[in-house]
């Protein structure tokens, strides 16, 4: 059955990009609903903006969702990597400002609220999509595929210069908690010498060593060190559920990204839904709904999160 979160849930924290402080609130939502945005702070404007692949106006080092009043919010990869790895198919997000707090940089925060919450099933069936056929982006020596297969496994590939993280791979089918259990704290990633650069665009005003791994060369500069010894391609899967969660609905099929990340997902998406012939909606049986991500996660699920 479709579900939502059972209670409201608020975070409060700072954008990566903006370094604004928000507050966003997850609302319980009825079936068939979906995910939406809406911006609590802008007036003579509509609001509201959905989760769908349709409208991702941006993917420079974030996600960006927009609609059609030019409204938008920002860095909303690591939310609905949560919403869609606890398995909520429908809620309301209220925001009060363009972006979404990134937090300790990864969904850990956001699934420790959700499952605190609890998950609420509907008198609605869950509906997917079923990949039929192969889809395929290229872009230079970066590829991304979506595959036939009877549940959603991920298989990502990444290929850094700095040695600290170098070539990693890892598979997961992501049945059974699986992005709770393996994923959902690994944060986001960059190069030491890349951040001066970004900052001098105006880039992660909000960004701090608290909320992201900061590499250079064989060295992991922030405090602690990494959570994994793979915590980039885990976090790169990461980014990847929440992006293919704008598709609105749970997919069945096996994504395999090399070197990939938001924009090329989206791209992915967008040539899925271009070819009726590559997918299928079917009715989710109750066999099927138990292999979807986040079906059968409890709150004590959280203890399961390493800090």
């Amino acid at each position: 059955m479709q579900t939502t979160i059972k209670s409201t849930v608020v975070f409060t924290g700072t954008g990566l990009h903006t370094g604004r402080n928000v507050r966003v609130s997850v609302h319980p939502a009825s079936a068939e609903y979906g995910i939406w945005f809406r911006r609590t702070d802008v007036e003579n404007h509509d609001p509201l903006i959905p989760a769908k692949w349709n409208r991702v106006s941006n993917t420079e080092l974030n996600t960006r969702i927009s609609n059609d009043d030019g409204v938008c919010v920002s860095t909303i990869e690591h939310l609905m990597a949560a919403l869609a790895g606890c398995g909520v198919h429908n809620a309301l997000v209220e925001i009060n400002g363009p972006e979404v707090p990134l937090l300790d940089g990864s969904s850990a925060p956001f699934v420790a609220g959700i499952l605190a919450r609890g998950v609420r099933r509907l008198d609605m069936p869950v509906r997917a999509i079923r990949v039929l056929r192969p889809i395929h982006v290229r872009q230079g020596d970066a590829m991304v595929t979506l595959m036939p297969s009877d549940d959603l496994k991920i298989d990502f590939e990444i290929d850094f210069s700095d040695s600290v993280i170098g070539r990693q791979e890892k598979s997961l089918n992501m049945a059974n908690g699986a992005f709770v259990h393996e994923l959902c704290n690994s944060r986001t990633f960059c190069r030491k010498a890349d951040i001066d650069q970004m900052r001098e665009r105006g880039l992660i005003a909000g960004g701090s060593m608290s909320s992201a791994v900061v590499v250079d060369g064989e060295n992991v500069v922030t405090p602690g060190g990494m959570r994994h010894v793979d915590e980039p391609v885990r976090h790169k899967m990461l980014d990847a559920l929440g992006d293919l969660a704008l598709a609105g609905a749970p997919i069945l099929g096996r994504y395999v990204g090399y070197r990939a990340g938001h924009a090329m997902t989206n791209q992915l998406l967008r040539a899925l839904f271009a070819d009726p012939t590559a997918f299928e909606m079917v009715e989710c049986s109750a066999e099927m709904t138990k292999r979807l991500p986040g079906a059968g996660l409890k709150s004590a699920d959280v203890s399961t999160i390493a800090a």
